[in-house]
């Protein structure tokens, strides 16, 4: 059984972050609240918790993950950003976006598109999230939480701890955070592209 812990969403309690990051340095897989929706995580590093997260969404190999960062400090170690996609980025983070850049060294292969040899990245405008990577020291491995078959991310903490109470280790119940998806803006050509429209408004890629 997962462990269930309650994290307020505006003032998360240290001893649940510590206790919650621990999980995550042990290769526990986690389920957590974002601006945008609820998201299966885990340490970068830990190849077995991401297959796990791949049978649970029952994703192809080709799948993008996301590495959710701290800061745009933290994402440069991650992903090759121009001067371009900096001022983008400065702009927009916090918030609920995820933006598809090539990958650097740093990221461990797997975690690329295999033939693009991208990474998504995030810098999620959310309490609890800056919680944790702050006391974790570097970004969470992270996908949205949406069950195979169906278009929109599970948001009710005890429907996922009926659900899924079984196959991961952690939930954590921030509340309620809503059902959209991030925006996701593919930043490898000459102009940015959106290519999926969620939370993060898109007006300012409308040309």
């Amino acid at each position: 059984m997962a462990l269930f812990l309650q994290i307020h969403p505006d003032n998360p309690q240290p001893r649940l972050i510590n206790q919650a990051v621990e999980i995550i340095r042990e290769g526990g897989l986690v389920i957590y609240p974002t601006d945008s929706s609820y998201a299966l995580g885990c340490h970068i590093g830990d190849k077995g918790a991401m297959e796990r997260i791949r049978r649970i969404r029952k994703v192809e190999q080709s799948h993008n993950f996301t590495l959710v960062c701290r800061d745009l400090t933290e994402i440069s170690n991650y992903a090759k950003i121009d001067n371009r996609d900096y001022r983008l980025l400065k702009a927009l983070t916090p918030g609920p976006y995820t933006f598809i850049h090539k990958a650097t060294k740093q990221v461990p292969r797997r975690l690329m598109h295999p033939r693009r040899k991208t990474i998504g990245i995030r810098v999620p405008d959310n309490a609890i999230v800056s919680a944790l990577l702050e006391e974790l020291a570097e970004p969470i491995m992270s996908t949205t939480l949406i069950m195979p078959g169906e278009e929109m991310p599970l948001t009710d903490p005890y429907e996922i701890r009926d659900l899924l109470d079984h196959q991961v280790d952690l939930i954590i119940d921030g509340g309620y955070c809503g059902f959209e998806p991030t925006t996701v803006v593919v930043m490898t050509e000459e102009l940015p592209e959106v290519v999926r429209a969620g939370k993060g408004d898109t007006s300012m890629f409308d040309v």
